[in-house]
């Protein structure tokens, strides 16, 4: 197959996404497959619904391509395009999480529509978890064949031997990591709450915490973190390390008892599984995708967004009953191994491609000449 890959900057950010981008173009050239990357410029959301209007736009996007694959994350830009194409085969979508979710900003039911309209616009989705799927079908959208892709891991099973985990378990204070980039939504300063009140609340006082993460990504909420552990008077037991390479995380996580994410939305939350197959124990958001593949109480627990109180209470009782904690990790450890592996899950996607493609062609020779309809109401023609 030829397929064209629409994203965002290029495919060299650190986020989860566009590590599974990455991996899509790895797995799909191994196959045999032909893939242009298309990178469109990042953009302010409105100043991007603006470009979504832009015919130059359309005209980078409108290339010979048996499928041109879409990170749903370009939707602003992309949102009025779809229906000027004439020379992909197929149009799908990609979709990490769904943007309407993410935001809180101004003119929320616009964004919503702006979104619907963009989804309405592809033949078909691929989500990288059900609840994801769930909150695109939400938006009203028509998301054709829709196929759920989760992501693998780093390792894809275990990272750590099981006597490694149980050993690490009774082994010094209790770790805990934060890995993430330093965002509001991340969750940071909730944990920052959760581990300043141990020692007082909860007579606990053997911790430490890693914050992996870039501070660039918002420097002002990355100060309010950093000031608030100043603040708590546990700026001492909380290092910033920011922005890491993989050898450095892995230290990180095979290190690590706890990995606390508490964010306020995940699509699907990689770092998690990543965690996971370290026998680390995720304390996760339970608005999200997490929940598919995290069972709370028995391989890791899901909190909700803010619940700086019950992060508190699961670190101190995971300090204090270290073969506890250590079941917990050997669950996690048994949860990774058995997840999907990248080559499972890309060879699902390439396989919805193909049909779609495959499909749009017998159609196309099958359709009498189309009309303007379907293109004036934002769909495909």
């Amino acid at each position: 197959m030829h397929i064209g890959l629409v994203v965002y900057g290029g495919l060299d950010e650190r986020s989860g996404g566009f590590r599974y981008d990455r991996r899509l173009v790895e797995y799909f050239r191994e196959q045999g497959d032909t893939v242009d990357v298309i990178a469109l410029p990042w953009r302010t959301y409105w100043r991007g619904v603006v470009d979504g209007l832009n015919p130059s736009v359309a005209t980078r996007l409108n290339r010979p391509v048996d499928v041109l694959l879409q990170d749903e994350l370009c939707h602003p830009s992309l949102w009025r395009q779809n229906h000027r194409l004439t020379r992909p085969g197929a149009v799908v979508a990609l979709v990490h999480h769904v943007g309407a979710d993410d935001h809180h900003g101004r003119l929320p039911r616009l964004r919503r529509w702006i979104e619907r309209r963009y989804l309405d616009s592809v033949d078909a989705t691929a989500c990288t978890s059900e609840f994801t799927r769930q909150r695109a079908a939400a938006l009203g959208a028509d998301l054709g064949e829709s196929l759920v892709a989760p992501p693998a891991g780093r390792v894809e099973g275990r990272g750590l031997s099981e006597t490694a985990v149980r050993r690490r378990a009774v082994d010094g204070p209790l770790r805990i990591a934060f890995v993430g980039n330093l965002l509001p939504r991340k969750g940071l300063t909730t944990l920052v709450s959760a581990v300043g009140t141990l020692a007082r609340r909860h007579d606990c006082s053997d911790w430490q915490v890693t914050v992996v993460g870039s501070h660039e990504a918002d420097p002002e909420y990355a100060a309010t973190a950093v000031d608030k552990a100043a603040a708590l008077g546990i700026d001492g037991r909380v290092e910033f390390t920011g922005a890491i390479n993989g050898d450095d995380l892995t230290d990180v996580l095979a290190a690590s008892h706890v990995l606390c994410v508490p964010s306020r939305y995940e699509g699907f939350g990689m770092v998690y599984l990543e965690a996971m197959e370290y026998g680390v124990v995720p304390i996760a958001s339970a608005h999200g995708g997490a929940g598919e593949f995290i069972r709370d109480g028995d391989n890791g627990f899901l909190v909700d967004p803010g619940d700086h109180g019950r992060i508190a209470a699961l670190l101190a009782d995971l300090a204090a009953d270290r073969d506890r904690l250590a079941d917990l990790g050997m669950a996690a450890l048994d949860t990774a191994a058995a997840h999907p592996s990248w080559d499972e899950t890309l060879a699902e996607v390439r396989s919805l491609l193909a049909r779609v493609a495959t499909d749009r062609s017998s159609s196309a020779d099958n359709a009498a000449p189309p009309t303007d309809t379907r293109a004036e109401q934002g769909g495909r023609p």
